[in-house]
């Protein structure tokens, strides 16, 4: 599908508590930029990315056109209801999705390269993942340890996922309840999901310390 139109959807609608922000994470800044513009800029600069959809807090709706345009539109409750408004608005005409948290606001293009690839070579969905570098342990409710888990067989995820679009509609429409990853939906439907590299910088930002390895990238 050498010609395969792409949409983003950048999930910019969480409250970010904490972080322990006074104003939503999407809208905390690193270097005089918010961490929204850092990641629609990422996205709206890649040149196999034809539209980028935000999907931002509903009172928030101004201050996020102001930064990134007129493709914004208002976040659900869950983050599953947020994909599922920025889905919405995606054009019938689009081939494959991205979805994105803007908590990710330093992925590399070439990670969205990879994605896209794996889309094309016929996958129904595409994750970006790291290696588990710490020991992982399964506990009880009481903190007593049960087992030590193979860490090579785990990974972590990043975003964005990729998407079929018809796939993730489906799988949206299968789904129900609040899900972290739009891909764990796909695999509940028993699509294909393909693992390729994602990267270090693509780290999710998420409590107060992150923000000092944001400002080192900015600077960079």
């Amino acid at each position: 599908m050498a010609a395969m139109r792409i949409a983003a959807i950048l999930v910019a609608a969480g409250t970010g508590q904490r972080l322990g922000a006074d104003v939503p994470k999407a809208f905390c800044t690193v270097r005089g930029r918010t961490l929204l513009s850092y990641a629609h800029a990422r996205f709206a600069a890649h040149p196999k990315v034809g539209r980028v959809i935000v999907v931002a807090p509903a009172d928030r709706i101004g201050d996020a056109k102001a930064l990134t345009g007129p493709d914004v539109v208002a976040g659900g409750a869950t983050r599953q209801a947020s994909v599922a408004a920025g889905l919405a608005v995606v054009p019938h005409n689009v081939d494959a999705v991205l979805v994105h948290d803007v908590a990710r606001a330093f992925v590399p293009a070439d990670v969205i390269d990879r994605v896209v690839a794996a889309l094309r070579d016929g996958a129904d969905a595409v994750i970006p993942t790291r290696p588990v570098t710490d020991t992982i342990k399964r506990v009880d409710a009481g903190g007593r340890v049960i087992e030590t888990v193979a860490r090579s067989t785990l990974v972590a995820v990043q975003t964005p996922q990729g998407f079929r679009r018809d796939v993730l509609i489906a799988a949206h429409a299968a789904g129900s309840g609040d899900v972290t990853d739009d891909a764990g939906l796909v695999e509940a439907l028993g699509g294909t999901v393909v693992a390729v590299d994602g990267a270090d910088e693509a780290f999710k930002i998420t409590r107060p310390w992150d923000l000092l390895l944001a400002e080192a990238l900015a600077a960079r």
